[in-house]
Formats: structure tokens, C-alpha cells, sequence
């Protein structure tokens, strides 16, 4: 018989197969020709991109030339503008403002690589560390409540046709995303009877039953969640207690380089090259203090990072009723992948 599972931070219920339960290896991607176009982010091809907001370069290069190592650039697709103000307006019972926001790409690397596994560690460091740099500077604007930094890998995963060039994307806007607002409360609800943060009880019971654990260093943990939504959905978390993501230390910084590129390898390997997603959750920047707003929130909520392969397909029954089917317990795929040799 199937399991129904019920996520402890947002209570939403997942339908996971046991008996005729997909196996692991059911799930390899075959994958259509996948010629690419000319790469408007590779070194050299810097003029066919909107201008910089913020690059890491070698020492006398120039903006927008040649000579950098990680450089984020405006989105030529992005609908928002932090220019001007948020005019917050009814119209008639429906609220509207103003596209305040930034939508930027973080070009992860001058060469043309497609997955993030195949960039030496120290350069994951330095994508890492630059991502946090350029939250924590969106982060000072007072419009903006929320950043929200995410990866598109592979077609069905909403990546581009014209370029597979590895990079992420960060978009920052004027509200908090109601996913992120589920796990805040959430937290806080689990908070308020424990005096505990969910996050790093579900880190304590991970690591002592192991079932679900897919990588552990001294300073983050990988594992799939045991609700999971989908095979091989993955989250990444710091086993130190942290809120936001812009206050990630020098060795989480390490040790989540080493998971990124050794986790993305063995997926790559297990599923051949599968589309994914992955989307930061961190908390919403906090420019006022605001009576009952969120006030144990550097208490309650972690910073994590959630990982989506898009290797089954979403229909009806999750659109309409939120719940989620799982076709492979999440135990199965993370001893699967554990074993994957690279």
C-alpha cells in the first residue's frame, strides 16, 4: 500500500508509492539533439549582454571586458525595475503596485561548462560567495522584501534552448513569496510550543537514522525529506543554526562547494544529465521592526536549499489538490544515489 506523508513544516501531504514503487533507475532522461546557438555568455561576448551590476575580476581588467571570474548581468527578459516607487493601489477589491524589483543572471563561469559539477570547487566557492554579496547588497534597498536565488538546468526545467552555459538566477521583489511564507509560518507555529527551530530537528533526526541521508559533511547536510514531492528531490541545509543565507561562513562555504559538485555529479550520473531546478530559501530581509512581524525569526527559520529533479510529470490531481505523488520513496533514491561511484 501506498504511504501518505505530511510535510512537519508546511503539513502539506505527499502520496508516496512502497509496493510497485519505481525503481531508482527507472528515472535515467534520454535526451533529444541539444545543439546550441552562439553563447552570449561566454568570455569575450560580454557586449551581448545588459551591462554588469557586479563581476569578480582579475586585477586591471575593465567592466564589461574580458578578465572576470563570476559576473552577474540584468536579465534581458526581466519585468522589474528597482527605479521608481511601488504606488500600492486597489482597484476595486483586488490590490496592484508598481514591477518594483531586479531580475539578474549570475554567470558562473567565463568558460563555457553546462552544470555546475564540472566547475572547479574553488570556483562553486566564488559563485557562492558572490551570490551572497550581491543578496546582501539588494537586501539594503527598502522596497525589496524578498531575494529569491534559483538555478533552471535542462529545457523542462525552464532552461534556456539558446544556451545551456551554467549559471543561476536571483530575483529580488517587493513581497515575500507565499512558498516562502508557508515555511515561515510553519516555523514559527513549530517554534512557539518547542522553543526549537523544525530545521535543525529535522537535521538531528536525519543524521541519527540515516535513511534519507544523501551527503554529510562537518558543516552541511544533503538529504531527501521524507515527504518528498518528487524522486530525488533533495534539500541542502546547514547543520549550524542560520536564518539567512547571507551570513554563511567561510567553511559552510567550503563544505556546500563540496556538495554541490559532488551531489550534481552523481545525479548527472545516476539520471543522465536530468533537468532540475534548484531555489534558495532563505529569510525576507527585515527593514523594520514591526510588532508580532516574524519576531523569532532569526530563532525559528533556517536557510536551506531545495533541489527538484523534473523527471515526472505534475498533472491534474497535485494542481488541484496540492497533494504530490511520489512514485519512489525518498529511503530507495538516497541510498541509490549514496552508492553512485564518480
Amino acid at each position: 500500500m501506498p504511504e501518505l506523508r505530511k510535510d512537519p513544516i508546511i503539513g502539506r501531504w505527499v502520496i508516496v508509492a512502497t509496493e510497485r514503487a519505481k525503481r531508482p533507475n527507472d528515472f535515467k532522461v534520454s535526451h533529444a539533439d541539444d545543439r546550441e546557438g552562439a553563447c552570449p555568455f561566454c568570455e569575450g561576448h560580454e557586449k551581448d549582454t545588459l551591462p554588469e551590476v557586479l563581476a569578480v575580476r582579475k586585477k586591471g581588467s575593465k567592466k564589461d571586458k574580458e578578465g572576470w571570474d563570476v559576473r552577474i548581468v540584468p536579465s534581458i527578459s526581466q519585468r522589474l525595475d528597482l527605479e521608481g516607487g511601488l504606488d500600492r493601489r486597489g482597484v476595486g477589491m483586488y490590490d496592484v503596485m508598481d514591477p518594483v524589483g531586479a531580475h539578474e543572471i549570475i554567470v558562473e563561469s567565463p568558460k563555457h561548462f553546462r552544470d555546475i559539477h564540472e566547475l572547479p570547487k574553488k570556483q562553486i566557492e566564488l559563485v557562492i560567495e558572490t551570490s551572497a554579496r550581491r543578496i546582501a547588497e539588494l537586501g539594503k534597498n527598502p522596497k525589496l522584501k524578498y531575494c529569491l536565488l534559483f538555478k533552471n538546468h535542462g529545457l523542462r526545467a525552464g532552461g534556456s534552448k539558446v544556451t545551456k552555459h551554467v549559471r543561476s538566477q536571483i530575483i529580488a521583489t517587493p513581497v515575500t513569496p507565499t512558498r516562502v511564507k508557508e515555511e515561515l509560518w510553519g516555523a514559527r507555529f513549530y517554534y512557539k510550543y518547542k522553543d526549537r527551530c523544525i530545521f535543525c530537528d529535522i537535521i538531528r533526526q536525519e543524521l541519527e537514522s540515516r535513511e534519507r541521508v544523501v551527503m554529510d559533511t562537518k558543516n552541511i547536510l544533503a538529504v531527501m525529506p521524507y515527504a518528498s514531492r518528487f524522486p530525488f528531490e533533495i534539500w541542502i541545509l546547514p547543520k549550524n543554526h542560520c536564518s539567512d543565507f547571507v551570513n554563511i561562513k567561510k567553511d559552510e562555504v567550503k563544505d556546500l562547494a563540496l556538495v554541490f559538485k559532488t551531489m550534481f555529479a552523481k545525479l548527472n550520473k545516476a539520471l543522465n544529465d536530468p533537468p532540475y531546478n534548484y531555489m534558495l530559501h532563505t529569510a525576507p530581509f527585515r527593514h523594520a521592526k514591526r510588532p508580532g512581524y516574524w519576531k523569532t525569526i532569526k530563532e525559528d527559520y533556517h536557510w536551506h536549499i531545495e533541489v527538484t529533479p523534473r523527471i515526472t510529470q505534475v498533472a491534474g490531481f497535485e494542481w488541484g489538490s496540492g497533494f504530490y505523488i511520489n512514485p519512489t520513496p525518498p529511503e530507495e533514491a538516497a541510498k541509490y544515489l549514496r552508492e553512485i561511484k564518480i
